[in-house]
């Protein structure tokens, strides 16, 4: 609809209406000293051609050659009929599905999504996603609180291995509550030693364990979930989705399963963008369902027979009192999980296999050809998916720096995310640098990543 804006006479209409003076007498509480003013160094207007001309160059800024970061964001292939689709009017523009008789369209896409991640996590149900990965942690924290009203304690045991980001994005949502996050420092395996949770003095609230985890490491999910479910604790399982086509889920983790599942969707048909945005999925038991924050589309019959879908759950403040919502902040990612639904459809459980798989074998590819190069070798030695730590014979920053000079966006160098007390005695991360492969990258990327990391460390000017 186009902007129309009201005539002189329509709005001096108004102001006699209501007894004001001018539009300026309506602000009048705002002190002068706190307004703006005039806008007198906006610039000057720029024609359409100038503008895409600068935003092409400032695009141009982002390109860089062949990207072995992963971390939680990775460069995957997106079939072009995913965007092509998403990117309909009836999907971009629409909004929240209220009127369930005017979105079945909306609905109907958000149930088969949710039916599909609660198929893939092997969990009971999915709600309507939530804004990323590290906040679908932190809400998850909240719900294992409501969920363990009887429990006395407040402590969550955090692996030191689950995304350090996730963890500081978590704490900040949780800090206030209540609840105290414990981590469990990274010791020189690379994962969680299952026997550190026996030696805890009385069980915590819930315990998070990410898997693969940061560096890329499979954990022992079976023991630790066994574990918790023997001493009473919500097992909370971070995972990449992508990995569930080829790795057990989590909900046939151990005897019972993880409890709340969540993650971060961007490996299902969202481009990195330079780091967002993303979506956030979230799965539990169906024990827990209403203790879940967001929405639940559900599907039904109307009067005749037919199918129809609706927004089952909504337990948010904009529906029941603020004291009594899941959540505040659980807006879902509408248009991202268009996309992400689309991208699994396209796939199916096959493809999203071979893709894992070629992920998988590029990975290993990758650090056999890294690991030939003098003084570079693998810091830990277990199972691995598609990201892999490597200790580096000099600090891994400066190196991650002056490889984008031979056109790569060589990993990531994860020293600078780590506190000291996350670190087991003996641990150190200055030279580590986490790479990873996915299935787009080619042999000859692998071969040219070989020889520019030869070509840096052979210098002998990094320190």
């Amino acid at each position: 609809m186009p902007f129309i804006p009201h005539t002189e006479p329509e709005l001096q209409q108004m102001l006699d209406t209501i007894g004001a003076d001018s539009i300026e007498a309506l602000f009048d509480e705002i002190p002068t000293h706190l307004r703006a003013g005039k806008l007198t160094q906006t610039p000057e207007g720029a024609s359409e051609l100038q503008m895409l001309q600068r935003m092409a160059q400032r695009a141009a800024q982002d390109e860089v050659g062949p990207c072995f970061m992963g971390a939680g964001s990775y460069d995957h292939h997106i079939p072009a009929a995913v965007w092509d689709l998403t990117a309909r009017g009836e999907f971009m523009t629409a909004y929240t599905p209220y009127q369930a008789e005017a979105s079945q369209g909306t609905l109907q896409l958000i149930y088969e999504y949710q039916s599909m991640l609660a198929e893939l996590t092997a969990m009971d149900v999915s709600n309507a996603s939530v804004y990323d990965g590290a906040s679908g942690l932190g809400e998850a924290l909240l719900m294992a609180r409501r969920a363990q009203k009887k429990v006395k304690s407040t402590r969550v045991l955090l692996a030191a291995t689950v995304h350090p980001l996730y963890r500081r994005a978590a704490n900040n949502i949780v800090q206030h509550q209540g609840l105290e996050l414990q981590t469990l420092p990274v010791d020189a395996s690379g994962v969680l030693d299952p026997q550190v949770l026996s030696e805890q003095d009385e069980p915590p609230l819930a315990i998070v364990i990410q898997q693969p985890n940061f560096f890329g490491n499979l954990e022992a999910v079976d023991a630790i979930c066994d574990w918790a479910s023997a001493n009473n604790v919500l097992c909370i399982a971070v995972v990449n989705p992508l990995t569930l086509s080829v790795l057990q889920p989590p909900g046939q983790w151990g005897e019972q399963g993880a409890d709340i599942v969540v993650g971060d969707g961007q490996p299902f048909g969202i481009p990195m963008a330079s780091g967002g945005p993303s979506f956030g999925f979230m799965c539990t038991k169906q024990k827990y369902v209403r203790q879940m924050p967001g929405r639940i589309i559900g599907r039904t019959e109307d009067l005749e027979g037919r199918t129809g879908y609706t927004l089952t759950l909504q337990a948010r403040e904009q529906h029941i009192r603020r004291g009594k919502a899941t959540s505040n902040i659980c807006t879902n990612q509408g248009l991202l999980v268009t996309a992400a639904t689309i991208h699994m459809s396209l796939m199916g459980a096959a493809g999203l296999r071979e893709v894992a798989l070629a992920c998988c074998d590029n990975t290993r590819t990758l650090v056999a050809a890294l690991t030939e190069v003098d003084g570079v070798q693998t810091m830990h030695s277990g199972g691995f998916f598609h990201e892999r730590l490597l200790q580096l014979p000099v600090p891994a920053g400066p190196v991650v720096e002056q490889l984008l000079a031979h056109g790569l966006v060589a990993g990531l160098a994860v020293a600078d995310l780590y506190a000291a007390d996350e670190l087991a005695p003996g641990v150190d991360l200055t030279n580590a640098l986490l790479v990873c492969a996915t299935e787009k990258r080619t042999p000859a990327e692998i071969a040219h990543y070989q020889n520019a990391l030869q070509q840096v460390l052979q210098k002998g000017a990094i320190k």
